[in-house]
């Protein structure tokens, strides 16, 4: 197996420089959406993380949310006192982040000062969240990724689990 792509280098020397034991892996048919994330893995849809960005009054805030539901744009912008949330643009999520949409891992992201996490991650052992590529996830405990991630723990979900074969995920 030959390197990394550099993002994911990024996210793997990340968790070195803290000492987080942490899975990461690649898988050839990628992981475009959570339940083909799911699929690679074989867990819950609910383990899924994906790192949503969202640009709430102009600051981008990156809410971690479980593979089964659906980032609520207004319970995000309430949770940054801003007036509205709506989801980054493909540029917005890049600059952001560094990460391309689809790929985006929920730390190091140099342009990002808040991100919000669903407490529903919490009620697993293991979470599943992306490792810098559409390619790479990384098996990490809440816990951890919490702290790493320096989130702030809240609802951020949409009331409601959807059929997540019909939202393609930034």
């Amino acid at each position: 197996m030959g390197a990394w792509p550099e993002p994911v280098e990024r996210v793997s020397a990340f968790l070195r420089e803290a000492g987080v034991e942490a899975r990461i892996h690649e898988f050839c048919d990628g992981t475009a959406s959570a339940q083909d994330a799911a699929d690679a893995v074989g867990c819950e849809l609910g383990q899924i993380v994906k790192s949503l960005v969202f640009v709430c009054d102009g600051r981008p805030i990156v809410a971690l949310v479980p593979g089964d539901r659906r980032g609520d744009p207004v319970k995000v912008a309430q949770a940054v006192e801003a007036s509205s949330a709506r989801v980054a643009r493909a540029q917005e999520v890049e600059e952001a982040t560094g990460f391309a949409p689809g790929a985006v891992a929920p730390f190091p992201l140099p342009h990002v000062d808040t991100v919000l996490m669903d407490s529903a991650l919490y009620h697993h052992d293991i979470v599943w969240a992306g490792a810098g590529s559409a390619h790479h996830i990384m098996g990490i405990s809440p816990t951890e990724l919490g702290r790493l991630a320096r989130v702030r723990p809240m609802d951020v979900a949409a009331d409601q689990a959807y059929d997540s074969s019909k939202q393609k995920e930034t």
